[in-house]
């Protein structure tokens, strides 16, 4: 961060009169780390929206320092920066894909119970009983006509909804252990109300009432209008962009803008690295800008286990066997569902399972495993699932279509599951010269004087 620096009281005799008052006559002073907290910062509030008294403390007093510009670089993206004593809160806009977040997110009946026990924490007083406050949720479920059944399964998502509460510190729990409320539903669990921080739960709540026009709410509250808006948060909240997969605007955008006036210092607030291909854009993120895999989201990739394994051993698959013909664009390749279940089914009869392998619940359900890869491949933004009509016109087939990014990982699906390389898809790209190739990119491959995209005239 740059900072005013004021010059010594006294002049020497020599210097210039510039005509200005003494507290305009300043020099800059560049201090390097600040501009690091900062960085670090806005990438912690990206992946961690709430910051809890009690829970991260250094990291609010970090946000206090930095205040002004962290709301500077947040105010770019549409984002609101809430600072209380307490509580940070970062509110974002609406996300680029919400469907693949969704499909990352609680169940829906989680998700129903978590504003349902909303509702009923409103009326509550500062501290009040578990027991309490679900009787009131049941309440609030019957006053707006929804079916409870009161079987475990209903409990089940109560209890994920009072997790869910919990990790953002709106309702915490003070004594007992929130698990026995599964089997118990006066469990003796004593929970705090937090009145103030009921408003701040939905990130974008719009300028529209939801009571008046609640289809035109959510419309709102499901997509970014600005189109600058909403490229950057893609930039910085997603995994990369992908150039076939943009509307004309957005194509505009980052054809003309994204190196710029507005891509470039965004990735330098937030001390990433711009890595833009003809495939599309990535903010990467450079090692040593991070230590543990949660510093970067929820989705890293890859990392140890069956579900990594599979995926990596389908994109080796897909590059060989997939097909080009009426893709998104160039790069991309195909593979029909059916086809991906007979490879996983492949895979898994020759991978050892159990201890030290791939979990046997995947070898013996292969459409479950395929679920599941479906599920990170598509949080990552590296695999397009649209439905789409085979060559014949027919029928409609599922197709799963490979981003042109996930040659990135080739030959990597032949490490062992527990062994597999953990490397996240945000890396900073390590060539400089344009013969070099982006091996450390995200976009590796092929090399930049073959690959970069020209600039726009």
């Amino acid at each position: 961060m740059n900072q005013d620096t004021h010059l010594p009281p006294h002049e020497p005799a020599s210097a210039p009169d510039t005509g200005l008052p003494d507290d305009r006559r300043r020099r800059k002073a560049w201090h390097p780390e600040a501009d690091a907290e900062v960085a670090a910062l806005l990438r912690r509030l990206a992946a961690t929206p709430w910051l809890i008294g009690g829970r991260h403390d250094e990291l609010i007093a970090a946000v206090r320092r930095n205040e002004h510009a962290l709301r500077s670089a947040v105010a770019r993206l549409g984002w609101v920066l809430i600072i209380e004593r307490d509580l940070v809160r970062l509110r974002k806009s609406p996300p680029s894909r919400p469907q693949a977040w969704a499909a990352q997110g609680p169940s829906p009946a989680a998700c129903s119970w978590f504003f349902l026990l909303l509702a009923a924490a409103e009326s509550m007083p500062p501290r009040t009983p578990l027991g309490q406050l679900v009787t009131q949720a049941h309440a609030a479920a019957a006053e707006a006509g929804l079916p409870t059944h009161h079987d475990i399964a209903e409990r089940r998502a109560i209890l994920a909804a009072l997790h869910m509460l919990d990790d953002r510190g709106v309702v915490e729990r003070l004594d007992g252990d929130l698990d026995r409320y599964l089997h118990d539903d006066q469990a003796p669990v004593l929970l705090a109300v937090h009145h103030t921080r009921l408003a701040y739960v939905i990130a974008n709540p719009g300028a529209l009432d939801p009571a008046t026009d609640p289809h035109a709410w959510l419309e709102q509250a499901q997509r970014e209008p600005d189109t600058a808006r909403r490229m950057r948060r893609a930039l910085v909240d997603d995994t990369c962009v992908h150039t076939a997969l943009l509307d004309d605007a957005e194509a505009q955008w980052l054809s003309q803008r994204v190196r710029g006036d507005d891509g470039g210092p965004l990735a330098d607030a937030f001390g990433l690295v711009l890595e833009r291909r003809a495939e599309g854009a990535a903010f990467v993120v450079p090692d040593e800008a991070y230590r543990h895999f949660h510093e970067l989201g929820p989705m890293p990739f890859p990392s140890p286990g069956t579900i990594t394994h599979a995926a990596l051993l389908l994109l080796d698959h897909a590059a060989l066997h997939g097909t080009t013909e009426h893709g998104p664009g160039p790069g991309w390749r195909g593979l029909t569902g059916e086809a991906v279940v007979e490879a996983l089914t492949a895979f898994g009869a020759h991978s050892a399972s159990g201890r030290g392998g791939w979990g046997t619940e995947y070898v013996q359900d292969p459409n479950l495993l395929a679920g599941k890869v479906r599920d990170l491949l598509t949080g990552t933004h590296l695999i397009w699932l649209p439905p789409t009509t085979p060559w014949a016109g027919e029928e409609t087939t599922d197709m799963w279509w490979f981003a042109p990014t996930t040659g990135r990982w080739a030959e990597e699906g032949t490490a062992q599951p527990k062994t597999a390389r953990t490397r996240s898809p945000r890396r900073a790209p390590t060539a400089q010269h344009p013969q070099f190739s982006l091996q450390q990119g995200l976009f590796s491959a092929t090399t930049a004087s073959t690959n970069l995209e020209e600039p726009p005239e």
